[in-house]
């Protein structure tokens, strides 16, 4: 691929449809090199990935999307969160042996995907939807005809065999007053990608073999990226909400607090003088 994590919006002219493609690389090495993450796990995640940024680019306001699945499976949550400047982060929850196997049911078991939009400015939005048996697409397609109430279809693909894994995915979504008969032919034309095209051509190249005898708009590519929010300051905020007593027993049982990110793999460790320190330049409340 010439252009690796980016995604890209287009529009039919003669259709009342929109489209989105993404091709991630980077950023997700990123969040797999968090954790020695199971292969199935690792494709897990990079669908999530995909999913999450083709949601990301649906906002049509500054604010955050996370996407999670929860259930009683052997993975019981995988989350990626990401922005309008399509910055993402990630995290997966497992235990025990993982089937070798990409069935939705098998992995997270019994529950449901969550899709929690909040806006800079604004109130928060939360949707749910049942897990789908098979696929991460279908819950997907579920919750956008139930809280959207627009026909939209979606496929996410994984390599992580090769020595640089990478995912990539598509949406495609009628718009409102579209003809059913228009979505229809596209959602065809675009079933027709495989796997290998979409992780490994251009996007262009992409657009071109699946849409060369329709008009369509390509919007300028967005960056996509890994970012985690974590930091040291952040951690210290936590450790004032903890107290001074507790944070110093802590360090006294332990010899020093250690506060890991789930996220990006960093590691803080504060030993008592940090502890002291941290409390003697909190502001007193009187």
């Amino acid at each position: 691929m010439t252009h690796i994590d980016t995604l890209h919006r287009y529009l039919f002219d003669n259709y009342q449809v929109r489209g989105e493609l993404v091709q991630l690389q980077q950023s997700y090495q990123q969040i797999l090199a968090s954790q020695a993450y199971p292969a199935p796990v690792q494709r897990l995640l990079g669908e999530l990935l995909t999913a999450t940024s083709l949601l990301t680019a649906t906002l049509k306001f500054e604010g955050h999307i996370t996407v999670q699945l929860q259930g009683n499976g052997p993975v019981s949550l995988a989350v990626i969160n990401g922005d309008h400047q399509q910055q993402m982060r990630g995290v997966a929850r497992w235990e025990g042996d993982i089937p070798d196997t990409t069935k939705l049911s098998d992995l997270v078991g019994e529950g449901y995907l969550a899709i929690t939009i909040t806006p800079d400015d604004g109130e928060r939005y939360q949707g749910i939807v049942e897990l789908g048996e098979h696929s991460l697409s279908e819950s997907l397609e579920s919750y956008f005809a139930q809280s959207e109430q627009l026909t939209t279809r979606i496929w996410l693909f994984t390599d992580i065999e090769q020595s640089q894994p990478r995912c990539a995915g598509m949406l495609l979504q009628a718009l409102p007053d579209g003809q059913n008969g228009d979505f229809t032919h596209l959602e065809a034309l675009t079933h027709t990608i495989k796997a290998d095209e979409l992780l490994n051509l251009d996007a262009h190249e992409v657009l071109y073999r699946l849409y060369h005898q329709e008009a369509v708009r390509v919007f300028d590519p967005q960056p996509v990226c890994f970012k985690c929010t974590c930091s040291r300051e952040k951690c210290e905020q936590a450790l004032l909400q903890l107290g001074q007593q507790e944070a110093q027993e802590v360090v006294k049982e332990e010899g020093k607090i250690e506060m890991h990110c789930d996220y990006c793999g960093q590691h803080y460790h504060f030993n008592g003088a940090d502890i002291q320190n941290l409390f003697n330049d909190a502001p007193t409340i009187h």
